[in-house]
């Protein structure tokens, strides 16, 4: 290829480490490189074998993923995913910032759920320092997570149905984001990135507007899923283009590591909001939705039916949603209130000290936290050195996680279905490569 992909002389294929990449993985590098974009294959008589890159600048790969496919006609032969186009050396910069100006930048790893990174990241530090959050706090925080899980699984239904040839439910299901989006400006003060989670808590309260904002839109939303079911379980392009298309077995997810909805969708009933509670989800009834088939559709009705699950829990949280702070009274764990810094001057000091070093938690303290993102499992591990930032961050990202699945996946499927394959996973780039 060009030299500005492969800007070394010496080969890919030499380059690439054997015990990271398969023999024929390395070989498929290696005709990309010498041959260019399209390849044609020995002992092809008929020339209907070739080497096809999907990606990275492609609307149907969800962001900058590149995939290199070897087709025989409209078969995929083998797949090789090429990540990384995205890297933006995220946990690299958590070393130097403090604990709580590293926050913001969870926001733009899946910047579909941003409310869910912020909570995440807060989580495993509390958990870290041992700080006990208000009540209030851990109900606001929750009721954002499913808030953000419906607009995630939102974004993906309208744009896979797209991509499978339908326009309409795009319109549709970004006309509720938009809602919720409109919801979370009046809650965080902001639309999309919203930076709401504070280490100790959350930056400001809830009203009793956005309070009966939720209740209104949550009503609202269950007539138009049960709308968008019924339509799309009457649609014999979308059940036949999904049916049976990009089959996990059980052991393949497991093995792999797939996690969330591709997980559940294989049949395998696992949920951290369930095998290890956080937040208040221990105090919530709810049901952890799986489906045995463990094909694209499977997947399509998992996430469908966790958009059910979360209407059905917010309608509890608003119910049980308790008065009190919002954040911990301790100065070397939060910030002081506004009130605070305002009109005293220790919630000044308060303040600037903070901003200017933070949270210190314990030399050699080390943690890891997950939560059930609308992706999948997404964790912080975090070790502290005794200062005011972390010693080493380390990310477990589910569409990181999911798309090792991918290749196995394009083996032995046709073309057009990449569309379809790729979808299902749900993958952000923007979190994938970090």
């Amino acid at each position: 290829m060009s030299s500005e992909v492969f800007p070394s002389k010496q080969s890919l294929a030499d380059r690439v480490n054997p015990s990271f990449f398969p023999e024929h993985q390395r070989s498929l590098y290696k005709r990309l490189e010498d041959k260019h974009t399209l390849v044609e294959v020995e002992n092809d008589p008929l020339g209907t074998k070739m080497v096809i890159n999907l990606g990275p600048q492609h609307p149907a790969t969800h962001g900058v993923l590149r995939v290199a496919l070897e087709v025989d006609g409209e078969t995929i032969i083998k797949a090789v995913s090429d990540v990384g186009y995205l890297h933006r050396g995220i946990e690299k910069i958590a070393e130097n910032k403090t604990y709580q100006e590293f926050m913001p930048y969870t926001d733009r790893m899946d910047y579909m759920s941003p409310y869910s990174n912020n909570v995440g990241y807060c989580l495993a530090i509390e958990k870290l320092v041992g700080i006990e959050v208000p009540e209030r706090a851990q109900y606001i925080r929750t009721i954002a997570c499913e808030l953000a899980r419906i607009s995630a699984h939102l974004l993906w239904l309208g744009t896979m149905v797209m991509d499978a040839g339908a326009v309409s439910m795009f319109i549709w299901t970004f006309r509720e984001r938009e809602h919720l989006y409109s919801i979370f400006d009046k809650l965080a003060g902001v639309r999309f990135t919203v930076s709401h989670c504070r280490i100790g808590g959350i930056a400001f309260d809830v009203s009793d507007e956005v309070l009966n904002d939720i209740r209104e839109w949550n009503k609202n939303f269950r007539k138009e899923l049960a709308g968008w079911r019924k339509l799309l379980a009457n649609n014999g392009i979308w059940l036949n283009r999904n049916r049976g298309v990009g089959v996990i077995t059980k052991e393949q997810a497991i093995d792999m590591g797939v996690t969330g909805p591709v997980l559940r969708a294989s049949g395998v009933p696992h949920d951290i909001r369930t095998f290890e509670p956080y937040l208040v989800y221990d105090r919530l009834d709810f049901d952890v939705v799986i489906r045995e088939e463990g094909d694209s559709l499977a997947r399509y009705y998992v996430r469908l039916d966790e958009m059910e699950q979360s209407v059905r829990m917010l309608d509890q949280l608003l119910d049980q949603l308790p008065g009190g702070d919002i954040r911990a009274d301790n100065a070397k764990w939060t910030y002081a209130s506004k009130d605070e810094v305002y009109y005293s001057m220790e919630g000044m000091i308060h303040d600037f000290m903070m901003t200017d070093v933070g949270v210190m938690p314990p030399a050699g303290a080390e943690v890891y936290q997950a939560i059930e993102a609308p992706k999948g499992e997404l964790g912080y591990h975090i070790k502290s050195d005794g200062t005011g930032s972390p010693w080493r961050i380390k990310i477990n990202a589910p569409s990181f996680s999911n798309l090792q699945i991918l290749e196995s996946m394009m083996q032995g499927a046709m073309i057009a279905d990449t569309v379809v394959l790729i979808g299902s996973l749900d993958p952000v780039m923007g979190e994938c490569d970090k």
